[in-house]
């Protein structure tokens, strides 16, 4: 399976792109926060998920692991294909989508379009957890060190929170106002932190 493609441009489009490597011109499909972001020229590296059905090999490119990883969990969901979580991702940023289904926003969900409210329903119910371990991911992703202090605990866990969308003041106060018995899981700070968040 193709996991990452680098080259030159040879085409555009809003909904795809040719990327030429070694002479070999590769179409992918591509969200519009990726269109939005590629340089007007020169080499790109675009993450890829490779999408093979029995009569078709599609190729679906992101420029951060992040969101092709979003794209991923997205696809996971009955009822979502490659197409549609496409048309997601170009209306959402992977960010405030993750913070939408943290927060069951269905209004959110459904002003994207091809989003009806019994799809919004079902992503908000099979992602919902997915979403708030996703922006967890990031953080831990970004870390440069472990941390098991309470203090550095506190940290990720408002990071992790800012991630997904929430104001820093907000995240701030409620990560600061649990307890953090010892050995407490940066997960289940976060969880602790995203129940008070929703009341």
């Amino acid at each position: 399976m193709i996991a990452l493609l680098t080259g030159e441009i040879a085409q555009r489009h809003t909904e795809a792109i040719v990327i030429d490597v070694a002479g070999v011109g590769y179409r992918v499909q591509i969200p519009l926060s990726t269109f939005y972001s590629l340089p007007d020229n020169g080499k790109i590296s675009l993450h890829i998920h490779t999408h093979v059905k029995e009569d078709a090999i599609s190729l679906f490119g992101f420029l951060s692991l992040e969101e092709k990883n979003f794209f991923g969990l997205l696809i996971s969901v009955s009822g979502v294909g490659p197409k549609l979580a496409i048309n997601i991702l170009s209306h959402m940023p992977a960010g405030e989508l993750a913070l939408a289904l943290v927060e069951s926003d269905i209004p959110r969900l459904t002003s994207i379009p091809g989003i009806g409210k019994k799809s919004a329903e079902r992503l908000v119910l099979e992602l919902q957890d997915k979403a708030a371990a996703f922006a967890l991911d990031s953080v831990v992703a970004a870390s440069t060190v472990n941390r098991k202090a309470p203090a550095g605990l506190r940290e990720d866990a408002i990071s992790a929170l800012i991630n997904l969308g929430y104001k820093e003041n907000l995240a701030n106060k409620a990560v600061k106002s649990l307890e953090l018995p010892a050995g407490i899981a940066l997960e289940e700070v976060l969880k602790n932190a995203l129940q008070l968040l929703r009341k």
